[in-house]
């Protein structure tokens, strides 16, 4: 008998130590977000609208002659991924948000470990390894890791409009309908989650100046993508030269693209 339970609570001691995995360190783990993705129905407009806020287009990659993706770049490590409706049963607008990761297969296979179920790392057309997974409502959320000889490497210190208002995107706004499952969700990514005034924050180790807050579901509300701005009056000014739709309330610019996805522009002083 006293052997019986000797084996059995080996056994115990055993068992989590060996399920467990650590996070990764915060080096290894997410250090940013790499880019957000819209699916939009006029390339060209949409291109052209990203012109007046002083982004240029960095590259595409191309079938047949046809733009399928094009990369339009806030500074060497953010782009705006731009997609064409190609179905009209396709919605448009806001599609995902990409973070960077220190090491990306570290990453993946932590997150396999929490019984995320990313998919596997592998290498995309731009040169760059990805992985990603869904959070709770089906949302997809990407991952990259930024590789030498990539599209995006070569490019850099290449593409930066000098009349850029923002050179950064600081994070994101999203309305969800399940707080608690998408907390959670975020938690087993990596982030440190906080209630603030109803809303959920979110943090990285690795990307201290991440801004991510998640708020209800209400009607019509929608995703929205914060710019960081030294003055908020200059950039409201510069908006409007450049022909650009903007509101602004003191140290906040609101700003529609012709999708009507939502950029907002965050005067930091920095």
């Amino acid at each position: 008998m006293k052997t019986r339970w000797i084996a059995i609570l080996a056994l115990a001691c055993a068992f989590p130590t060996a399920s467990l995995a650590q996070p990764p360190a915060p080096n290894a783990g997410i250090i940013g977000i790499a880019n957000i993705a819209f699916r939009v129905s006029n390339l060209d407009r949409e291109i052209a609208f990203l012109g007046k806020l002083g982004y240029e287009e960095a590259f595409a990659m191309t079938n047949g002659g046809k733009s399928t993706e094009v990369f339009i770049k806030i500074n060497d490590r953010q782009f705006i991924e731009l997609y064409p409706q190609t179905d009209p049963a396709q919605p448009l607008g806001f599609m995902h948000v990409c973070y960077e990761a220190g090491d990306l297969n570290v990453l993946e296979k932590y997150y396999d470990s929490q019984g995320l179920r990313p998919s596997p790392v592998r290498k995309a057309a731009a040169g760059n390894i990805i992985s990603s997974l869904k959070d709770p409502e089906g949302r997809v959320t990407e991952f990259i890791q930024y590789m030498p000889g990539s599209r995006h490497t070569l490019d850099k210190g290449m593409h930066l409009g000098e009349r850029r208002v923002s050179v950064a995107l600081l994070g994101f706004d999203m309305p969800v309908r399940d707080g608690a499952a998408q907390k959670e969700f975020y938690r087993d990514l990596g982030f440190e989650a906080e209630d603030a005034n109803g809303n959920v924050r979110l943090t990285a180790s690795g990307a201290p100046n991440l801004h991510i807050e998640l708020h209800p579901m209400r009607p019509g509300s929608q995703p929205q993508f914060l710019f960081p701005v030294p003055d908020a009056r200059k950039a409201a000014g510069e908006l409007k030269d450049a022909g650009v739709n903007a509101d602004r309330d003191n140290k906040l610019i609101f700003v529609h693209d012709p999708e009507g996805n939502f950029f907002v522009f965050l005067e930091t002083g920095l």
